[in-house]
């Protein structure tokens, strides 16, 4: 999802703020977005980080990208 609504450009403006918005949102209406100790899976400065990553990926790099998107909050991160 994260990928895709700041590659996409779903919305006119905001793409980005929305985009790690609506995935920070999906993680915790799901129950994934803390660890066991309550801290997040994925910290405010890694996010900000990952969207930017995402919005200059080339097209043909979107497997990597979601492969890191997965990896940063994968089970394991616990």
């Amino acid at each position: 999802m994260l990928y895709f609504i700041v590659k996409n450009h779903s919305f006119s403006d905001g793409n980005k703020r929305i985009g790690a918005w609506l995935f920070l949102w999906y993680l915790e209406k799901n129950s994934y977005l803390y660890k066991k100790d309550r801290t997040k899976k994925i910290a405010d400065n890694a996010l900000v980080a990952l969207t930017l990553m995402i919005a200059e990926s080339k097209p043909e790099e979107k497997d990597l990208m979601t492969k890191v998107v997965v990896n940063l909050i994968n089970a394991k991160n616990e």
